[in-house]
């Protein structure tokens, strides 16, 4: 048979099913036969699985590149932080961090930019990547914005690649007028709004505006849920008790901060007849709460990140400063109920997705991690002013793989659903996510289990561009030996072999996952 590419002798797991001894034959980049013992014409590539597990390349739909000050929304609550950044970085909160689509002083740039950091995701078996083109509150237009983030991935990226769209200023204009454009024009069709973080949240009522025409179009409602109010209330009242060490953070978001959101933006989706996603869900109340829209049949989905399935909020309490490392929004978890309640949340399927929440920022820049340190004389610095987010790109894969399939907490295909299938439906990615006829061979080879020389990871194992991983330490008994995306292989043997550009711009279609139900509250139909 003509192929360009034949995978043979391994073990194929997608969703649904596991074949042993089972070959993949690849022509132009897609998949064109799967089954045993493929004939092959003289000259096609092969590479033998030996054995091993073949699984789809990952989807990760929840990655933040090139946003260094977009990032400052969310790292700061208030307009009195926004111009202290200002001052001291000489930076407007604006998209003047994006100039004829190159990222100005890359060498002070604190966080992952489209190279970088899907470089990283490669080299962790992810093939696809969401990322985000963020709105600001002044923005009148979210076109311009999705064309500046078209000019930063072009060229730049390892692995293929789309973006939602973050809404902070949802006028009618843009819900009205530009969210059709964004669906019809740049195949973009998942938007992301907040409850919490002064200069991004939305009330209410902007929230109904935007799901009345996510609903109209199909647009996947992506929602950051936490109370700001409670946020901002707990975070006054520590500091003037001088309970500011980056532990503090977890203090002043609680579960109950997330579950209370959870909860109100779900009665919101109800009203509305909408789907939403809630993102990085970190704690048992909020999973409970899912579950039970769930279990009333109301498209709610879930998402939650290897942060909350293997770290506890003692990670917070690490050295004077380490604990900074581990500052993220929701916050890693005190208690391991909460731990529980996610690993059985991803085994139940409440939890569609696990995404990494790529939000980085480096520990030993001034403009990173140690920002912290930089108000008053204060000991632990204040953690009010560490940048939220983990990296994660590179881990999130083999994480789930060697600590769910291998530790026996998920099987395979569950392992495949949440990673790559479930993505890749969600945000319409339909040539993605499954090893079957007619999908893109985007395959992740690993090594065979009985010869694979178990390691502990450290920062220097990883090709992302930040100076340290909240997982260091923590033992994986495999990896990736090949990442292959549309049949080209990109990662072997702990080296990325891929070039920069090589990840394709992917328009998506709407969600194949269930939709409105057509069941109102009222008499009120939209």
């Amino acid at each position: 048979m003509d192929f360009d590419l034949v995978v043979r002798n391994g073990t194929v797991v997608t969703a649904s099913d596991i074949w042993e001894s089972c070959d993949i034959g690849v022509k132009d980049g897609t998949i064109v036969a799967v089954g045993p013992r493929l004939p092959v014409a003289p000259g096609a590539q092969e590479i033998d699985a030996e054995g091993a597990f073949i699984t789809p390349g990952g989807v990760d739909c929840h990655v933040h590149l090139s946003q260094a000050n977009h990032f400052l929304h969310s790292l700061f609550s208030d307009s009195y932080h926004e111009q202290i950044y200002e001052a001291t970085v000489g930076v407007d909160i604006d998209h003047s961090v994006i100039t004829n689509g190159v990222v100005p002083d890359r060498e002070n740039y604190v966080s992952d930019t489209y190279d970088t950091g899907t470089r990283s995701a490669v080299a962790g078996g992810t093939t696809t990547v969401v990322t985000f083109a963020s709105q600001m509150k002044k923005d009148e237009s979210i076109i311009p914005v999705i064309e500046d983030y078209h000019k930063l991935a072009k060229g730049q990226s390892y692995c293929d690649y789309s973006f939602h769209v973050i809404i902070t200023n949802p006028t009618p204009q843009i819900v009205e007028n530009e969210f059709p454009r964004m669906v019809d024009e740049y195949g973009i069709t998942s938007v992301k709004l907040f409850m919490t973080y002064k200069p991004m949240k939305l009330q209410d009522y902007q929230i109904l505006d935007l799901m009345y025409s996510a609903r109209k179009l199909g647009i996947t409602t992506m929602v950051h849920a936490e109370n700001a109010d409670i946020i901002d209330w707990m975070t006054q009242h520590l500091e003037e008790k001088l309970m500011t060490h980056p532990h503090h953070h977890g203090t002043s978001r609680p579960p109950i901060v997330e579950a209370e959101a959870t909860n109100r933006v779900i009665c919101l989706a109800e009203l509305m007849d909408t789907p939403i996603l809630l993102v990085h869900i970190s704690g048992g109340h909020a999973t409970k709460h899912i579950r039970d829209a769930q279990t009333r049949l109301l498209p709610i989905y879930g998402e939650t990140c290897p942060q909350y399935m293997f770290l506890l909020a003692d990670s917070m309490r690490k050295g004077d400063f380490e604990g900074a490392k581990c500052v993220c929004s929701p916050p890693i978890r005190e208690d391991k109920s909460d731990q529980d309640a996610i690993w059985a949340g991803v085994k139940n399927g409440t939890f569609t997705i696990v995404s990494s929440d790529h939000a980085p920022s480096k520990y030993n820049h001034p403009n990173g991690k140690q920002r912290g340190l930089q108000h008053g004389n204060l000991p632990y610095g204040k953690f009010h002013s560490i940048p939220n987010g983990l990296p994660g790109v590179e881990t999130r894969v083999p994480l789930l793989f060697a600590g769910g399939v291998l530790s026996g907490r998920i099987s395979p295909q569950k392992f495949v659903e949440v990673t790559s299938t479930n993505p890749a439906k969600l945000y319409g990615l339909k040539k993605k996510g499954s090893i079957a006829p007619g999908f893109d061979a985007d395959l992740v080879i690993w090594y065979p289990q009985a010869n694979f020389q178990p390691f502990n990871l450290t920062n220097e194992m990883l090709h992302h561009a930040i100076d340290y991983t909240p997982f260091e330490g923590i033992e994986f008994k495999n990896w990736p030996r090949y990442t292959i995306i549309r049949g080209k292989v990109v990662f072997s043997h702990g080296e990325v072999v891929g070039e920069m550009g090589y990840g394709q711009y992917i328009r998506r279609e709407k969600s194949l996952l269930p939709g409105p139900r057509d069941v109102w509250l009222s008499e009120w139909r939209p």
